[in-house]
């Protein structure tokens, strides 16, 4: 098995340039964020379109420009005004006027421009939680490592840090059209060595806490407090060195602050881009770099931003062993993270509490990496002092010194192979619509943790084979189809689908082989031409179990021809059902309960609920289910037209918001005197689809499922379930989707780097309301990078 250093890079990065805000906690002035676009029309322009806006009302504007090689800068930035280059990357931040965008819109090498948005700022308890106290014991505290804070600066004389602070840089914009100047101590954009990210010193130590939070964030990474009265005992990496990096600037003006909230420190995407150049120059100097701490974060990320200008430097990190360790955002999206952690190759990290609750404002999703303690974390600030703050940014450092210290104990292997044991080692948190582990860098230290405990399957009532058969020529094939979930017998009218072709149908004789070994005739000799049979049949299986293997058996009695058995199915009727003739009271309300087991969860959001009843006056009559829990579905309405006559319906309901099992009523009333009426039956089915292909998942290609769902008005449930069954020699490699009847696609599972597990079999939500319920759905299984391979062996659509 092959184990990979980074998530390759997917073609020549566009831009999508926002600059980040702190993710701790923000003040309650401050100004709502900028939210980047996920998503970018055909790349016909690779100017953003808000920019030509903005240069009719304000004049000029900073951007970030990506060429398609660095060959290509120097045309680029003849179209306006140069504010900032860049050392390794096809990258420059200019400011422009409405003609300049036309000239880098016209410009074939141009590949994206976007603003450079500058944005606001958003430990003795949680060391021990995720097992820093016994690295500490076990002599693991990050020596000889070192952890790059990119940041507000870092009080360099701290006594927290000893004399560990070793490098220093300032990247600082001054921009008097943003009102924005330099923090740098000494008053330029850029400086090196000691002393120029010493938040204590220059513009920094005249504004308050606003530059707090960088000291606070090394803290928790790296501050040791051995000898030092009132100080935490130590952050998680104690031993390791640290890097710090001003990436902040100041601003004077409430346009960009929030009213009344100026002065404040903002810092743009291009001043993060030197940064992280700067940290990759270190490692590659020889300083032994472990991991990028940036807590900062913006916008609303749901699948991967592969867009964002910062990818480009973050790849090359992680190509070089140094991990970009991100804060998740403190939103409370629950699906959704902020930039630039939505980056495939930065590891993004959500905020828990001290009893491994999920903390409030944490952002969480299928792009979240773990999760470390956030709320209520106590670290050192400037003046020598130590203070409380809350927020995924106090979480982000957690995993960087987590990071620090394994580089330290297995300093011959990856960074993927590191986050691969924080990853597989984790206690999981389970929220809705994921699992993340919070990191456990004690039990890292050990080794892998086994396999998560596989998500129950989902009970199906249809489960469908579509791998081919060829059909000996004379001789017998047997097809297999492994029901599990299902409690008791089989249906009294079980439906089998086969589909085959063959030059000579009348030769064939097809059986239902039962898992007890009762045989079940389908169709007989003498039966049927040649060319495709599509049919389906009824078999009375009461007798026999409903779980186990079913296989279909396809004879061909004679030789001369020859054919194949494409795909089969089976459908299992309603288990849940009642059947009689009950009167209904004239007038008065029938109650009739089914008792329903078996299931997991909630109920279907596409619940088929069948009523038959016949009624002298039909429009007398309402209809309601009610679930186990007292919530009450609207089924039929009275109505003054509708005659006398026979209800044989089936209706669909939402309830998704109710639990499965338990005891459901249906509610028949009478609502007026002078006719009568008799329920003759009614049944429950919770729809369950399931495809039981084993499919190969090519090795950096794709593959898709399908699934036909029909009978069905109307869109799919908010929470369709989605069950998935996948072995793959690297489990972080695929990149799972749900695509609709139209085509759109749905994100069931992102790839990671850090996931080295093998299995998947996992019940994953997604919100497809708007899609249509009935039609072909495909599960889209991409193996995004190489070297390792893997099957699809099912999955479930559950309504």
């Amino acid at each position: 098995m092959e184990y990979h250093v980074i998530r390759r890079i997917r073609g020549m990065v566009a831009a999508a340039a926002t600059a980040l805000v702190f993710t701790a906690i923000p003040s309650a002035n401050a100004t709502p964020l900028p939210v980047a676009s996920q998503t970018r029309a055909a790349m016909t322009d690779p100017v953003d379109a808000p920019l030509r806006a903005k240069t009719r009302r304000d004049g000029t504007v900073r951007v970030n420009v990506v060429t398609k090689s660095r060959g290509d800068l120097p045309g680029a930035a003849t179209a306006g005004k140069k504010v900032q280059s860049f050392d390794k990357l096809p990258l420059v931040t200019l400011k422009v006027d409405k003609g300049g965008l036309d000239k880098l819109s016209a410009n074939p090498r141009v590949v994206s421009v976007a603003e450079d948005v500058p944005v606001p700022p958003a430990l003795d308890q949680s060391i021990p939680l995720i097992g820093g106290d016994k690295a500490y014991a076990a002599g693991k505290t990050g020596a000889g490592t070192a952890i790059a804070v990119l940041d507000t600066g870092v009080a360099t004389k701290h006594p927290f840090f000893g004399n560990r602070v070793k490098t220093e840089a300032c990247y600082s914009v001054n921009d008097d059209s943003y009102g924005a100047t330099s923090l740098c101590p000494d008053g330029t954009t850029e400086q090196q060595g000691a002393g120029s990210a010493n938040s204590e010193a220059g513009p920094c130590a005249t504004m308050g806490d606003a530059c707090f939070h960088g000291t606070h964030v090394a803290g928790i990474a790296a501050g040791d407090g051995t000898g030092v009265t009132g100080a935490p005992a130590h952050g998680v990496a104690p031993g390791a060195n640290l890097i710090a990096i001003q990436v902040f600037s100041r601003f004077d003006s409430d346009d960009y602050c929030g009213d009344g909230a100026s002065p404040c420190v903002l810092s743009f995407t291009s001043s993060q881009i030197k940064g992280l150049e700067k940290v990759s120059a270190l490692k590659q100097a020889g300083t032994n770099v472990a991991a990028a701490n940036l807590s900062l974060g913006a916008g609303n990320w749901t699948s991967e931003c592969t867009s964002d200008p910062r990818k480009l430097i973050i790849d090359t990190l992680l190509t070089q062993g140094v991990a970009t360790v991100v804060a998740a955002g403190n939103n409370g999206y629950t699906n959704a993270v902020s930039a630039p952690g939505c980056v495939s190759s930065a590891v993004t990290v959500g905020a828990t509490t001290d009893d491994d609750q999920l903390a409030a404002f944490t952002n969480r999703g299928p792009l979240l990496d773990y999760f470390a303690p956030g709320s209520s974390i106590v670290s050192s600030v400037p003046g020598g002092v130590y203070a409380s703050m809350n927020g995924t940014s106090m979480a982000t450092p957690h995993v960087s010194g987590s990071l620090a210290i394994l580089r330290q104990a297995f300093p011959d292997e990856r960074m993927t192979d590191l986050e691969s044991r924080l990853t597989n080692t984790g206690k999981p948190i389970t929220y809705t619509g994921g699992t993340t582990p919070r990191i456990d860098v004690g039990r890292a230290l050990g080794g892998s943790a086994p396999e998560p405990t596989p998500d129950p399957k989902p009970r199906p009532t249809k489960v469908i084979s579509e791998k081919a058969y060829a059909i000996p020529d004379p001789g017998t094939v047997e097809a297999p189809i492994t029901v599990s979930g299902v409690p008791g017998n089989a249906s009294r009218s079980m439906k089998v689908a086969v589909n085959l072709t063959h030059g000579s149908q009348s030769q064939l004789r097809i059986d239902l082989v039962a898992p007890d070994g009762q045989t079940y005739p389908l169709k007989p000799l003498s039966t049927g031409g040649s060319g495709t049979l599509n049919d389906s049949y009824f078999v009375d299986a009461s007798t026999a179990p409903a779980s186990g293997t079913w296989k279909l058996h396809v004879e061909d009695t004679s030789a001369g021809t020859t054919g194949t058995l494409t795909s089969w199915s089976l459908l299992f009727a309603n288990s849940f059902e009642k059947t009689g003739s009950y009167l209904i009271p004239d007038p008065g309300t029938l109650t009739s309960q089914i008792a329903v087991d078996g299931f997991t969860g909630k109920a279907a959001g596409a619940l088929r609920v069948y009523v038959g009843a016949t009624h002298e006056w039909l429009g007398d009559l309402k209809i309601d289910l009610v679930a186990p829990d007292g919530q009450t579905y609207p089924i039929k309405a009275t109505s003054p037209t509708e005659a006398g006559g026979t209800i044989n319906t089936t209706y669909t309901v939402d309830a998704s918001a109710s639990p499965a099992n338990g005891t459901w009523k249906l509610l028949v009333q009478d609502s007026d005197g002078g006719s009568r009426g008799f329920l003759t039956a009614w049944s429950l089915a919770f729809p369950s689809n399931e495809n039981q292909t084993s499919r190969a998942i090519p090795d950096s290609g794709s593959v898709d499922v399908p699934i036909t769902i029909s009978g069905f008005t109307g869109n799919a449930s908010k929470e369709l379930k989605v069950h998935v069954e996948a072995k793959h020699e690297r489990r972080g490699d695929l990149k799972i989707e749900l695509l609709d009847p139209n085509g759109k696609a749905y994100l069931v599972k992102a790839s990671s780097t850090t996931d080295t597990g093998q299995t998947i079999r996992k019940n994953y939500t997604v919100d497809a309301s708007t899609s249509p319920a009935s039609g072909t759905w495909k599960l889209h299984v991409s193996d995004v990078y190489a070297g390792s391979t893997g099957t699809i062996d099912s999955w479930t659509l559950t309504f």
